[in-house]
């Protein structure tokens, strides 16, 4: 499991909006997660929970921080892991706590800013998702600071290897990386254009010229696509109606 997504969740202004926005995009059924004392809403893909939801933390908006995914990766050790990472030069903003009956946690940056999750769970985990099945994450992709040395960052920290590289001509490599042998995002250096370094998820759907006409009537904004991209899947980036950054993926147009 160590270097594996297996958590994602959305701080957001608005929960109620957003649910009922990714329910009707992704096609996921949600629910209250039940925790004693905070709102939190699960997401789900048939049996199988995929996402968490919750209002953004007192301060973040005082700090400008907006709306955003955050993906959790999965460790061994939290606190080895942590303490991993900030020896490499990334940050640790939340020291490794436990949620009770659920497991252990750190909220982290990497050396360029680009923030994710260390997450080890208490007792087996569920069974997975296939990688592309509908309401599934199915590409986890970073625009990194550098990419050569956001490569070597995570390859250390959680063994991830080099698959296929991409020219994408003026806009540098795009490096497939994968996890036991099965790729499972990319990364490339962010254009100039894009202010800060951050990870962007792919949620798996059946088509994407409808899911893309459903993303815009419920107020997304469309920032790219659709595009045909290697392999013969269709991809599309947006802006949430709160203003998190988010991608969808399709076998089909």
């Amino acid at each position: 499991m160590h270097g594996k997504f297996v958590w994602y969740e959305l701080m957001t202004t608005d929960m109620k909006a957003a649910e009922a926005f990714y329910r009707d995009i992704v096609g996921w059924s949600a629910r209250d997660a039940g925790v004693p004392g905070m709102n939190y809403t699960l997401f789900s893909a048939g049996d199988h929970r995929v996402a968490g939801l919750m209002t953004m933390p007192e301060g973040a908006l005082d700090m400008q921080i907006p709306p955003a995914w955050l993906g959790y990766i999965a460790v061994d050790d939290v606190d080895e892991t942590a303490a991993k990472l900030a020896a490499e030069g990334g940050t640790v903003h939340r020291a490794p706590e436990d949620i009770p009956n659920i497991g252990r946690f750190a909220i982290v940056t990497d050396p360029h800013g680009a923030a994710f999750a260390l997450f080890r769970g208490d007792g087996d985990p569920p069974p997975a998702m296939e990688q592309m099945a509908a309401g599934n994450i199915g590409w986890h992709e970073l625009m990194a600071g550098d990419l050569d040395t956001a490569f070597s960052f995570y390859s250390k920290l959680f063994g991830w290897t080099k698959d296929q590289a991409m020219d994408m001509g003026e806009m540098g490599i795009y490096q497939i990386f994968a996890h036991n042998g099965q790729p499972i995002g990319g990364m490339m250096t962010r254009p100039r254009e894009v202010p800060n370094p951050f990870w962007l998820y792919y949620f798996n759907v059946e088509a994407i010229d409808a899911a893309i006409d459903r993303a815009q009537s419920g107020g997304a904004k469309l920032l790219m696509g659709p595009m045909e991209v290697p392999g013969g899947a269709w991809i599309a980036q947006f802006t949430d109606p709160q203003g998190a950054l988010f991608a969808l993926v399709a076998p089909k147009r």
